[in-house]
């Protein structure tokens, strides 16, 4: 694992320099912006939609037993700003995008097609890398944006349905808890995670030798290694804000 990051770490370096040499495409960033998360957008969407619903299920009858159903609002909007939205979409776009990034750089390197690429005296790391990291690292955060949109409305929806709360409550309650150093974090969550993504992502895929099983296995072995350094990430960077 330690060397796994070290690897991860270098070819981030690497893929910096090439960045700030000018010799990413903007056609190439574009391309895997869409396939990075315009692609993911509906299956992340529908995650925090649901999840703010199953929130509002269980808390919403025991808000109002107590006489806080004002606070519902407010609550769903703290837990989905903070860690659902941009903890599931990290999730969803590693278990989605992430694995056809390993799967696609480890089919070249098994063909030799990365082989191809380093006789045309192109860095190889920073032609794959380098997009791919550029466009998650943009546009992840706008995914985690739309998602605390969408599950602060599937919660003020399960809200009204389940116990009546009306919207204008729910809305308001949503603006007193609101904080916009909260937002702040969640869109440097996202910038983290979609760099994170790609970056382990394509380093594993890099790693691949062999034949077509080893591409199979190098794709299992990135979902897992992305799954555990999101997780990792989202654990330092909460503790950095929320604690120390």
């Amino acid at each position: 694992m330690i060397r796994f990051l070290g690897l991860c770490v270098q070819n981030l370096i690497l893929c910096l320099k090439y960045l700030f040499g000018g010799n990413v495409k903007f056609r190439s960033v574009i391309s895997q912006a869409a396939a990075i998360s315009y692609d993911s957008l509906p299956i992340s969407l529908i995650i925090a939609f649901i999840s703010a619903a199953v929130i509002a299920i269980q808390v919403s009858k025991e808000f109002l037993m107590t006489g806080a159903e004002a606070y519902i609002g407010g609550t769903i909007a703290v837990v989905m700003i903070r860690e659902i939205a941009p903890g599931f979409v990290a999730l969803a776009i590693g278990a989605r995008a992430g694995t056809a990034i390993s799967a696609e750089i480890a089919n070249m390197q098994v063909t030799s097609q990365v082989d191809a690429i380093k006789t045309l005296k192109v860095d190889p790391i920073g032609y794959y890398f380098a997009p791919r990291i550029l466009a998650g690292a943009i546009t992840v955060p706008m995914v985690v944006i739309l998602a605390e949109l969408f599950g602060i409305i599937g919660g003020m929806m399960i809200s009204y349905v389940t116990i009546e709360l009306h919207p204008n409550r729910y809305m308001y309650s949503v603006w007193q808890f609101l904080n916009t150093r909260d937002i702040y974090i969640s869109i440097f969550k996202g910038f983290i995670f979609g760099i994170i993504i790609p970056l382990i992502c394509a380093t594993q895929g890099y790693q691949t030798s062999g034949g077509a099983k080893n591409v199979g296995i190098s794709t299992t072995k990135a979902a897992i290694l992305s799954t555990v350094f999101l997780l990792v990430a989202d654990l330092l960077i909460t503790l950095i804000f929320y604690v120390l």
